[in-house]
């Protein structure tokens, strides 16, 4: 399953339906809204067996504009352990495993030069 080391995106939004209106109309595309998360987003649309997904999101950890971007790194398998490894390698577990039913679990890190990376796994 872990075909790809970059399997999500997400584009931090302060209005979510102001952002969601904004990309359907520039890409003539209806983005899906995920109902009962704590993440309140839309995702744009994609084959989740074909290719890399994503989404604008608006979550406090990201902030649109610089710096508020955020890439997912596919750890499958390992979230935990990944993110056990953070804090004695240099880096902050920002937001520890979250479940985002239905599409598996999520971690948020700051690393050893200040970046804020995600990390995704299913199991």
């Amino acid at each position: 399953m872990k075909d790809n080391v970059l399997n999500w995106f997400e584009l931090a939004v302060d209005d979510l339906p102001r952002a969601k209106a904004f990309y359907e109309a520039i890409l003539n595309e209806k983005l899906e809204e995920v109902a009962g998360s704590s993440l309140p987003m839309a995702i744009f649309p994609y084959d989740p067996m074909k290719g890399v997904g994503g989404s604008l999101t608006k979550m406090k950890e990201m902030k649109p504009g610089e710096g508020g971007t955020i890439i997912y790194l596919n750890v499958e398998g390992d979230l935990d352990g990944v993110l056990s490894r953070i804090p004695a390698a240099g880096g902050t577990v920002l937001k520890g495993r979250t479940d985002i039913p239905p599409h598996g679990f999520i971690g948020i890190f700051q690393d050893s030069e200040g970046n804020v990376v995600g990390l995704h796994s299913m199991a």
